[in-house]
């Protein structure tokens, strides 16, 4: 069912509406924070800025360790736009308060739990007492990692470190850690290089989602990483939460709209990472629940409604 008019308005920042809804934002520079060296995050933010700047805005990457810094920069002004997990946005416009809006839910991400395949852990719950990566520090990452440790309910807490996901990979390989928590979209290339080389098997997920949403609300969905991927035959239950495309709440109307349109006319050229579940599309795009819809963002998904 499509989106009405009246319910994509009823979405938009409803006290930023007037003080964002014109001006010359199509020339600003604008700063999109993005995440870390080669991942899917730094990825995607050199495409999306070229595309920008093809259509008439000036954008600059910044590299950062993803989800929570970029929340972070855009609401104390050190970044324009970014990408941010759901439940890493959720939380900052919820529970911190940050003047933060949302151009676009663009693709899902899937939580995924790598051992090495002769590892004698085989559940979540297996990992107490172990030495597990939840992420890089300030990333979306970590949130998700420590909110799935929970709700495997561990007879003890597990000895976590925050790595990024290269140091992640390197740890798990020299049998410094048990195990990392990554979220990203299905294959995500450099595990999957990693994979060729390091067997490795991913841990199933699947029934912490409920346990994950009666805590913390919809932004957590069931989801499943495909047979095949990663050098896996079967397919794995895990946690999904989608990715979204981020602003601070005071950008310039014009520069929302025109930002969101690009994001679109440009899907194709992007390739922003897929797998069953995740896509970028302009009625799956408006459902960022806590997280209000930028009224640039609102004007945009009216004139392709009608």
């Amino acid at each position: 069912m499509r989106p009405t008019r009246r319910t994509v308005l009823l979405l938009t920042v409803p006290a930023a509406a007037a003080a964002c809804s014109g001006g010359s934002g199509t020339r600003a520079r604008l700063r999109l924070a993005t995440g870390e060296a080669g991942g899917a995050y730094e990825v995607l933010g050199q495409r999306f800025a070229a595309e920008l700047r093809r259509g008439g805005l000036s954008a600059q990457v910044l590299r950062t360790a993803a989800s929570v810094e970029n929340l972070a920069m855009l609401a104390d002004g050190r970044a324009d736009l970014g990408f941010a997990l759901a439940d890493s946005a959720d939380r900052a416009v919820r529970a911190e308060r940050r003047p933060v809006a949302a151009l676009a839910r663009m693709y899902m991400n899937y939580v995924h739990l790598v051992v090495l395949r002769d590892s004698q852990v085989r559940s979540a719950a297996a990992l107490a007492g172990r030495r597990v990566s939840i992420g890089a520090a300030l990333s979306g990452t970590a949130v998700t990692a420590e909110r799935v440790l929970a709700a495997a309910r561990l007879a003890r807490p597990a000895r976590t470190s925050t790595l990024g996901l290269d140091a992640s990979m390197r740890a798990l390989r020299s049998g410094e850690i048990a195990a990392f928590f990554w979220s990203g979209g299905v294959p995500t290339p450099a595990l999957d290089a990693f994979a060729r080389t390091t067997p490795v098997r991913l841990l199933a997920l699947g029934g912490l989602v409920a346990p994950l949403r009666r805590v913390h609300g919809p932004v957590y969905e069931n989801a499943a990483v495909p047979a095949g991927e990663y050098g896996r035959g079967e397919p794995v239950a895990t946690v999904g939460t989608p990715s979204y495309l981020v602003c601070r709440a005071s950008l310039p109307g014009d520069a929302a709209f025109t930002a969101t349109k690009v994001l679109f006319s440009s899907r194709d050229r992007l390739e922003a990472p897929d797998a069953p579940g995740g896509r970028l599309d302009r009625r799956y795009a408006i459902g960022t629940g806590a997280v209000p819809l930028h009224p640039g963002a609102a004007r945009y998904y009216r004139s392709t409604y009608g």
